[in-house]
């Protein structure tokens, strides 16, 4: 019947499950930011362009500071929103969840797809194979398998984290070359397919493991994996063989112009600064702990995804304890194991299970960017977006017992005795829309924590007591709903959660900066006990992100009068952060502008803001806080030379505006 041929197909179940996402993320929309929403998009005022224009929109591209690649197209994406709506979170979570609701669809199509080819590697006549004859089936369980997806916990924070566009744009972008690649690759197979269109659909094929990358990459550097993906696929399921079951050598050197090469360079480039001790000086753990804990954090990954718990899904990991040997702890050496015996089953079910072996591989190629031996933070949910797909399509056509076809079934038109017994289907598919139904109830209920902020903090902070930035996030709310107001009833519950995260083991200076700039806005007294713990961390290891994000609220807050804090203490906490070698800009420059407007030592400042120059010549602001300081001075030379380093940084006009600003305020000759 057409109705049930319509049903079964995937599609109504794929709009039903669109629309439950939909539903259930709606509830997080109202929320705030959160985390590094902030740096990147709060602080950041090149994404949030005062008009419309192209040197408005390079400033907004070029912006971000979450890594040296700038992530481009996903700074673009907030600097439109920023135009249409404003700071406001609603709009910029809408825009993520219909990205994610995209990739929802993406994802059906490449498990569709993929389906149809394991359907037609398990044939005994390979020819006989026409994909309306799998069509009902494999739709069906590629819809769930993208449902199951989209409502997963484990990808919420790609929703309702503002900043986590980047990935879920990557990912787009992933996906469609996938389904590029697939279809491609799938037409090639056909024995009818001529010479020519042959090479053109190598081309496409090509051209689907290229293009996508170079743009993917521009939002997230994640989408340099397409062409890995690619090739797991076509080992599982394609064995890199042409039309007439022969090795496909032109296959062979397609993956080795566009994965083995740029693999090598990238390589190159990349294992000398991973390399450097001073590439991990600021982490509380080493290259060979990172690789031992990351065992731990992989198998959790797995755990998370298929047996989501609110308890795991904390979004903050900092309390994340790392492996000091294969035995310390015990599940170091347990969890290596496990990850291998995955391997071997991948290796040996790729002939009769291609998908369990494809999934398997997908979920651990996800890993090996964020996982291995970039110094990355050890664990994070984000980076299981494309991995959570992986262990889907691994697990849940399993679950669903897809048939083994053979010729004389397709000939027969896919008869509904090779389903199996009625009664058996039902318990099968009905154990997928249970994992689906527990999956939905949780990101729920977590998506409307995530709709109140002081609701979410509390909630963050009690799923992880332990987490010294899930305790700094709740005393930071309460802070933000007292308006710094002493008569609030928000404020005495402010010190507890800061105090208490401040004690945590492995803490950043925020908790004390928090406490140190509420009661400074307050007019309330400052304990020296705050001063001194922030002064011993500074001074015991090097400061991280957050330590510097911490020192630049306390120098905005002095210069913009709104904070009275003691200039001695001040000092000492930036000479602590700058007695570690190879200080960063960042922290020479903040020093500089502290210097310069609150303690007014204009050569202290200059010759800080110089060496922030000197350690990162490609930073605009730099200079041109530096040119400001040369036109105070009445340094006319030293300004023409800062405004000439703004010009050869003047990519699209993005600087046009400041340079023009500098221009005027030089002496008129």
């Amino acid at each position: 019947m057409k109705d049930t041929h319509f049903f079964r197909s995937g599609w109504v179940i794929l709009t039903i499950g669109c629309c439950l996402t939909i539903l259930i993320y709606c509830l997080g929309l109202s929320g705030g930011w959160l985390f590094d929403d902030y740096p990147n998009i709060v602080e950041n005022p090149g994404v949030q362009p005062q008009h419309f224009n192209i040197p408005s929109l390079v400033r907004a591209a070029l912006s971000s500071p979450a890594s040296d690649f700038k992530r481009p197209l996903a700074s673009f994406s907030f600097a439109l929103n920023y135009l249409a709506t404003g700071l406001d979170p609603y709009w910029m979570k809408l825009t993520n969840l219909l990205f994610h609701v995209i990739n929802g669809f993406l994802v059906f199509l490449v498990a569709h797809q993929l389906l149809l080819l394991s359907a037609r590697k398990s044939l005994t006549a390979p020819q006989t194979f026409t994909p309306d004859t799998f069509h009902r089936n494999s739709g069906t369980i590629a819809a769930l398998i993208a449902v199951a997806w989209m409502v997963l916990p484990i990808n919420l924070t790609c929703v309702l984290y503002v900043v986590q566009r980047m990935e879920s744009m990557a990912n787009a972008f992933v996906l469609i070359g996938l389904y590029g690649f697939l279809r491609c690759r799938s037409a090639m197979l056909s024995p009818v397919t001529s010479n020519d269109v042959r090479r053109s659909l190598l081309l496409l094929s090509a051209i689907s493991l290229v293009l996508p990358v170079l743009i993917g990459v521009l939002a997230k550097e994640t989408a340099v994996m397409l062409p890995l993906y690619a090739v797991l696929a076509e080992w599982a399921l394609l064995d890199f063989q042409s039309s007439q079951k022969r090795r496909d050598t032109s296959i062979i050197a397609l993956f080795a112009v566009v994965l083995a090469l740029p693999a090598i360079i990238g390589l190159a480039w990349l294992l000398p600064s991973v390399l450097n001790p001073a590439a991990w000086a600021t982490r509380d753990f080493t290259l060979n702990t990172r690789l031992l804990t990351e065992a731990r954090v992989v198998v959790d990954y797995i755990y998370w995804t298929l047996l989501p718990h609110p308890t795991f899904l904390s979004f903050y990991h900092d309390d994340y304890v790392a492996s000091s040997g294969f035995l310390q702890p015990y599940t170091t050496i347990l969890s290596i194991l496990f990850l291998l015996a995955l391997i071997v089953l991948a290796v040996f079910q790729r002939r009769h299970r291609p998908l369990l072996a494809l999934g398997i591989f997908w979920f651990l190629g996800c890993q090996l960017l964020t996982a291995t031996v970039i110094p990355l933070e050890l664990v994070y949910e984000h980076r299981n977006y494309f991995a959570s797909f992986g262990l889907l399509l691994a697990v849940i056509p399993l679950i669903a017992q897809i048939p083994q076809a053979t010729a004389t079934a397709v000939n027969a038109g896919w008869r509904a005795e090779l389903a199996g017994p009625r009664i058996q289907a039902i318990w099968r598919f009905g154990a997928i829309l249970i994992f689906i139904g527990i999956c939905a109830t949780q990101t729920l209920f977590t998506a409307r924590a995530w709709g109140d902020p002081l609701r979410l903090a509390a909630e963050l902070a009690a799923r992880a007591p332990k987490s010294p930035r899930a305790q700094y996030e709740l005393g930071r709310t309460l802070i933000i709903y007292s308006n710094y107001d002493p008569a609030s009833p928000y404020t005495p519950l402010v010190y507890a959660p800061l105090e208490r995260a401040a004690a945590l083991p492995g803490s950043s200076i925020l908790p004390q900066q928090a406490l140190i700039f509420m009661n400074s806005r307050m007019g309330l007294p400052l304990k020296d006990a705050w001063w001194q713990s922030m002064i011993e961390k500074l001074r015991s290891r090097p400061p991280g992100v957050q330590d510097e994000s911490s020192l630049s609220a306390l120098v905005q807050c002095a210069e913009n009068g709104l904070c009275n804090l003691p200039h001695q203490p001040m000092i000492d906490a930036f000479q602590a952060a700058l007695s570690h070698p190879n200080p960063t800009a960042r922290l020479f420059a903040m020093y500089g502008d502290y210097a310069w407007n609150v303690l007014d030592n204009h050569d202290l400042g200059e010759h800080m803001l110089r060496q922030a120059t000197q350690d990162k010549p490609s930073e605009p602001a730099y200079h041109i806080t530096l040119a400001r300081m040369a036109i105070a001075k009445g340094d006319t030379n030293e300004a023409s030379q800062q405004i000439e380093a703004l010009r050869q940084l003047n990519i699209g006009g993005r600087l046009d505006e400041s340079i023009g600003s500098l221009q005027e305020l030089l002496p008129k000759h």
